[in-house]
């Protein structure tokens, strides 16, 4: 996530290059053979190519609107983590009469929160990490995930059994839910917790699966294939027609190399919202427009511990080029 005023218009041209070249190649190829080799049967109707532009950029649109949906939803997911952490926290210190099992179902719920995130990083076939342009951009920025192990993470705050059984299990932060529930269970056999308190935090847990299932859906569920697949396929083919509809209009004004760079600014504005809306479908595969769950992530860790009384806190995570993850 950036954390900045804006992204600065060299990175975004160094994000887009790629794209900028292949349009430059796009833009001479008809040009040449119109004005050179007098290919004049190249040119088409510029009706042609704006009924094209016309049904694109609808199908643009309707692709970002779609794709900005599915992050603004993954924030809202995530700060209800935090605020059902918050809540999870107060009932751990006032509910539980045990203090050291105040602090247990507390770790145990940093260790939530952890597996969650490390969960939702994991690549999908999908995601759009993996291309050229935005495995380049990653140099500029840091991926917690990927700076060190999930086992090493989850050993701050569980240990012998208990992190083996996790590491082991296929769904990680759904045991360690399953865990908390026995620990409650377990707590109101010996006693240590009233009955009108443990059916409070048992809807707590079942809360935090809720939101758990949601962020689940948001990563394993990408944005239809069908959609996205119609939208590159158009904007392709505007980008392909469009010098060939502007070769007549500015042979008439006698300045027919002017349609490279008008051709290549124009179709450089298609495939940027292409590329932008690719980047935003999937909010939590480490891209620099993710929404930044490791930070969510401590600060329900700063504010768990804080209400437990701890004095070393950990710091939050400081971004890197103006972006957090």
């Amino acid at each position: 996530m950036n954390v900045g005023r804006s992204y600065r218009l060299r990175e975004f041209f160094f994000w887009t290059r790629r794209e900028l070249y292949l349009l430059v190649a796009l833009a001479i190829v008809p040009v040449c053979l119109y004005k050179l080799a007098g290919w004049h049967w190249l040119a088409i109707p510029w009706t042609v190519v704006a009924l094209i532009g016309t049904a694109t950029v609808l199908i643009v649109s309707f692709n970002n609107t779609q794709t900005y949906a599915r992050t603004v939803e993954a924030q809202q997911v995530w700060t209800a983590i935090l605020n059902s952490s918050k809540a999870w926290g107060l009932m751990s210190r006032d509910y539980v009469r045990n203090p050291e099992a105040t602090r247990e179902l507390v770790n145990r719920h940093i260790a939530w929160v952890t597996a969650l995130r490390y969960q939702m990083r994991r690549h999908r076939a999908w995601e759009s990490t993996g291309r050229t342009t935005n495995a380049e951009y990653q140099a500029n920025y840091c991926v917690p995930e990927h700076e060190s192990s999930l086992e090493t993470e989850l050993a701050r705050y569980i240990q012998g059994d208990a992190l083996a059984a996790v590491m082991a299990s296929r769904s990680k932060p759904t045991l360690l839910m399953a865990q908390q529930s026995e620990a409650l269970r377990n707590m109101f056999t010996r006693g240590e917790i009233v009955i009108n308190f443990f059916i409070e935090m048992e809807k707590g847990i079942k809360e935090l699966l809720d939101h758990q299932g949601r962020s689940e859906r948001l990563k394993n569920f990408p944005y239809p294939r069908q959609y996205a697949i119609v939208n590159a396929l158009f904007i392709r083919l505007f980008c392909i027609l469009l010098p060939f509809g502007l070769l007549k209009e500015f042979d008439a004004l006698h300045r027919v190399w002017l349609v490279i760079p008008f051709s290549v600014l124009i179709s450089w504005m298609y495939t940027s919202l292409l590329q932008v809306g690719e980047s935003t479908e999937n909010p939590f595969e480490g891209g620099a427009n993710d929404v930044p769950i490791a930070q969510i992530a401590r600060m329900v860790e700063i504010e768990l511990r804080t209400m437990l009384g701890d004095a070393d806190l950990p710091p939050l995570l400081r971004p890197k080029n103006n972006i957090i993850l």
